[in-house]
């Protein structure tokens, strides 16, 4: 029996773009964002900052260097805005229906502290609320200290919120990660980025029961 859902944040609960956020980044000055974003996992300061070896500010001062230029917190942060193209409000009304069923849900995500900035405002839904209300607790890379596809991430999160994983689903548009998961002994189910997937989370959730 489920009593756990672990979501992935981009891709999963946000829309995302990786020819969008290429563009955001080469409008900042990035000439070869291209090469250096990738739509699961980052590289360079880029990875970086997203496992959280490199505080936002370091991260700042590293990507102006690239840019040749000095780079305010707003504008760092719109280029990364640039990898969400939406957040569908029903999904976030099919989590707080889960969670009134009982299920404790969860966010597992590669991420950074410029993402998670808007994502943990009222900015973030058209509801006004931000995304710390529709879970129980959010896992991100850049705070727990290393990224997806890890173990170690996966076994952490587990570990701090004593997760059984045979009651536990973990929802992931990539595959790396879903191996991971499975691995652990997690039920697993695979989106595609973008897809209205709540029909069938729903049906795996019953067939699961």
């Amino acid at each position: 029996m489920i009593k756990n859902i672990v979501f992935d944040f981009g891709g999963v609960i946000a829309d995302i773009s990786h020819e969008q956020a290429v563009k955001a980044f080469i409008r900042l000055g990035v000439k070869d964002a291209d090469r250096i974003l990738d739509k699961y996992h980052q590289t360079g300061i880029f990875q970086e900052l997203e496992e959280g070896s490199l505080t936002e500010e370091a991260y700042r001062n590293e990507l102006g260097k690239l840019c040749g230029r000095t780079l305010s917190w707003e504008e760092v942060q719109q280029a990364w805005l640039g990898f969400i193209t939406g957040v569908d409000i029903r999904k976030l009304q099919y989590l707080e229906m889960l969670r009134s069923e009982g299920y404790k849900l969860y966010v597992l995500s590669n991420t950074n502290p410029y993402v998670m900035g808007w994502a943990c405002s009222e900015r973030f839904s058209s509801e006004g609320k931000p995304l710390t209300s529709y879970f129980d607790k959010l896992y991100l890379s850049y705070q727990v200290g290393c990224t997806k596809p890890e173990q170690r991430i996966f076994e952490y999160m587990l570990s701090d919120a004593g997760l059984e994983p045979k009651e536990t689903l973990f929802v992931d548009d990539g595959q790396s990660n879903i191996n991971i998961a499975s691995q652990l002994g997690m039920h697993t189910f695979q989106p595609e980025n973008g897809c209205d997937w709540r029909k069938e989370l729903s049906l795996l959730l019953a067939k699961l029961k």
